[in-house]
């Protein structure tokens, strides 16, 4: 009864065969079916968010040459650090033609740093009277100093002063110069991203790649660092960092990992950071890639908390249109989507004069969007303008890097440049 029972098991398995076999590759190719289905929607719709990205934006059509940039940046006598990092200005030739149709007497750079855009600048405006070079890191003014006298000319009166450039007026105002007393520059430049050399040191504490303290100080003389937030801010404040800062979407599992390493000695080095966010991230979101690009923007919550990047950022954009002269123009570099977001509402708040303008409101008489010929003709990367009571946005869509830039120059990729002009 056992043999038989076998055989009768065996007959039915191999009678039923054809019809699994139908089913289950039936299965299999509507599985396929389904997976290409998606591939190809999800090509399709990266393919249209990459079409909408190009719309908002203004990719620049210069032409990208390093060893060019590195020349006349810092002549035929680049220093180690220069050749060793490879500190390339980011949209130098863009920032160039911004002031190129500007007759420069005076010119302020913000953000200083190695003074790569700088130098540039004084190389191509031989009429330059006053420069005013502002920076709050001191490693920026050692290594920008020596650089500056290599290309700067007798007749020119240089200030290189330690301090935020939301304190551009009173800073004009200590020059003793009538000429930057009355606030009249011809020409401001900030450039908000961060230098090869505040992220290549580890000790400054903010590159995800590195083991460091967590400071993440521009300003080595202020008090508070990240280590100060993550170990004793009020939980609620440190989500909130997270969420409105980084936009990370995990904030709420990160910000009680945070607290809970708290009870275990809390977190004193980029290592420990890095390690509790490989440990949340989940390992489906794209592997070491996945956690990587989390830290990054944990990272960048932090530095924005730590030295009150928003808020100084808006107060400044203010008083730097209060500090140029009539025709003078204002150019600002940002790198992520908040700064580029505050760039773009303040020059509208400043055109309308005060009044608030939303996102995507309508445009009444006196803030018109339009295609300037005059100025096209004069000014080839001047596209589209909006003008106000105030003044003229000339960048309606920030100009971007051209895509030989982005693959030469990494840091690069994510830079946005916004110009404005008083009236």
């Amino acid at each position: 009864m056992t043999i038989l029972s076998k055989i009768s098991s065996s007959s039915l398995l191999i009678s039923l065969s054809p019809k699994l076999i139908h089913g289950t590759n039936s299965f299999l190719l509507s599985r396929s079916t389904t997976t290409t289905t998606l591939r190809i929607t999800s090509k399709k719709e990266k393919a249209k968010a990459a079409l909408a990205k190009e719309k908002r934006r203004t990719r620049s059509d210069k032409h990208f040459n390093k060893d060019a940039i590195i020349q006349h940046c810092f002549g035929t006598h680049s220093d180690n650090y220069t050749s060793r990092t490879h500190h390339i200005p980011v949209m130098l030739a863009e920032v160039l033609d911004v002031f190129s149709n500007t007759s420069l007497t005076s010119f302020v750079d913000c953000t200083l740093g190695a003074a790569g855009h700088s130098t540039a600048v004084i190389r191509s405006h031989p009429e330059l009277k006053y420069f005013v070079g502002m920076d709050v890191d001191p490693m920026a003014h050692d290594m920008a100093q020596p650089r500056l006298n290599a290309v700067l000319h007798d007749g020119v009166k240089v200030f290189t002063i330690l301090r935020n450039f939301r304190l551009i007026k009173s800073v004009l105002g200590e020059t003793g110069d009538q000429h930057l007393v009355d606030a009249a520059v011809d020409g401001i430049l900030m450039d908000l991203g961060m230098s090869s050399m505040q992220v290549d040191n580890p000790q400054r504490g903010f590159s995800v790649l590195g083991d460091g303290p967590l400071d993440m100080r521009m300003d080595p003389q202020a008090s508070l660092k990240a280590e100060d937030i993550l170990n004793s801010w009020p939980d609620s404040e440190v989500g909130r960092i997270l969420r409105d800062y980084g936009e990370e979407s995990n904030w709420r599992t990160l910000q009680k990992k945070i607290v809970e390493a708290r009870l275990h000695g809390g977190l004193h080095s980029t290592s420990d950071l890095l390690d509790l966010i490989r440990c949340v991230t989940p390992a489906m979101k794209g592997g070491r890639q996945g956690w990587i690009k989390t830290a990054t923007r944990v990272f960048q919550a932090l530095r924005i908390a730590v030295n009150d990047e928003l808020k100084t950022l808006e107060d400044s954009l203010y008083s730097c249109f209060d500090c140029l002269a009539p025709g003078g123009r204002l150019a600002v570099i940002s790198f992520h989507s908040l700064e580029d977001r505050m760039v773009k509402q303040t020059f509208l708040d400043i055109v309308k004069g005060g009044q608030a303008v939303e996102e995507g409101e309508s445009f009444n008489n006196d803030l018109k969007k339009t295609s300037n010929n005059e100025m096209k003709r004069k000014e080839a990367w001047i596209k589209q303008v909006i003008h106000g009571s105030n003044g003229t946005i000339l960048t309606k869509r920030p100009i971007t890097p051209s895509g030989e830039e982005e693959k030469l120059n990494r840091r690069s990729r994510s830079a946005k440049l916004r110009v404005i002009q008083k009236h």
